[in-house]
Formats: structure tokens, C-alpha cells, sequence
């Protein structure tokens, strides 16, 4: 059963990848999975929570591979920084991650997350970025007395302004991003009078 599974989770992976969620259908991927549209039905519910696992597992991969090139000793800024531009670099050279800045593919995986997982969780996106914000609180290299989950939705705050670079101008990119870094990191590191 398990590896049926993974043969329509592989086989959609490879049509998302190849054809962008919009113009992949369900009957696509059970063709190429060898299965019948209904037998897609036991696994997964819908196309959205399909793609949905699908992006997870792209995006915590992506993550992992960030976290394990940079050398998390630095100091935050230059470390945020960095993070920051290979999180973009990444998001858009995935062809499964780039869906994040389709507004209607992404309004749809969001919806389907808040649903399952509560409507103040976008965790799925950085969560795994919180140990090191944790660990720089601990060490008191930035601020204790906010909440962590604070300061992750300041840090996805930051992340989420590329998906709207168009509204804000093109042509501030990527130097908006890198103040805003910037203004959050030294409003972490201040401490309050």
C-alpha cells in the first residue's frame, strides 16, 4: 500500500515538476502512475493535498541543504542575509518551490495547511529555522523577552514581501530584502530600554 503511495506522490512530483501544478490533473497523474483515477482517491484526497506534501518535503529538503551550507557561528545579520538569499535562490530554481510565488497555487496550499494544522501555523515554511533563533536567544545574541513565535512571523514577514515584489517595485529587490533583514535583526539585537 505504501509504496502505491509513493509511486503517485513520485509520478505527481515528476508532472508538477515538469508541467507546474495548474496544468497537471489527477487523470495525469494516475496515467502515469498505471493506477485508476478512484485508486488516487484511497491515497490522497485531492490534487492540492497531493501537491501540498509534495512542497513540504521539496521545502524541508531545501532547508536542510541551507542550514547545512552556512555556518551558523556568524553573526545574525550576515547570517540572515545569507539565508535569506539562498531561501530565494532555492524557491525559485525548484520547479516544485517556485509554485510559492504563484498568488492562486499558493492562496490554495496555504488554505489546505491552515485547515489541518490551525490558522495561525505557517510553520511549513521556516520552522525549521526556530532552533537557531531559539539558540541565539539562549546565548542572549538577540532579545529574550519576545516570543519566538514573534519573531518567526517577523522573519516570514520578511520572506513573504519577495512574493510581492511586483505591488512594492521590482526594482527594489533584492536591497529591500536585505533592509529589511537588516531593521528586524538590530530591532532583535537592541535591547529595550
Amino acid at each position: 500500500m505504501e509504496d502505491k503511495k509513493r509511486e503517485i506522490f513520485d509520478c505527481g512530483k515528476e508532472l508538477f515538476s515538469t508541467n507546474g501544478f495548474k496544468d497537471t490533473n489527477i487523470s495525469d497523474i494516475t496515467k502515469k502512475a498505471g493506477i485508476a483515477v478512484g485508486t488516487f482517491y484511497n491515497y490522497y484526497p485531492s490534487k492540492e493535498k497531493l501537491f501540498l506534501e509534495i512542497f513540504l518535503e521539496e521545502n524541508v529538503k531545501l532547508k536542510r541543504r541551507l542550514m547545512d551550507s552556512l555556518d551558523l557561528k556568524d553573526e545574525p545579520l550576515p547570517l540572515l542575509k545569507k539565508l535569506l538569499a539562498l531561501n530565494i535562490e532555492g524557491m525559485y530554481s525548484d520547479p516544485i518551490l517556485s509554485q510559492w510565488y504563484n498568488k492562486d497555487v499558493f492562496g490554495k496550499l496555504e488554505r489546505l495547511y491552515r485547515e489541518e494544522n490551525g490558522i495561525d501555523k505557517v510553520d511549513f515554511l521556516y520552522g525549521s529555522f526556530t532552533e537557531l533563533f531559539r539558540r541565539w536567544q539562549e546565548e542572549g545574541t538577540i532579545r529574550s523577552d519576545l516570543d519566538l513565535d514573534l519573531i518567526m512571523a517577523l522573519f516570514t514577514a520578511i520572506v513573504t514581501v519577495d512574493t510581492h515584489k511586483e505591488e512594492i517595485g521590482v526594482h527594489h529587490f533584492p536591497q529591500l530584502l536585505d533592509y529589511l533583514a537588516e531593521f528586524v535583526i538590530k530591532g532583535l539585537t537592541d535591547r529595550p530600554e
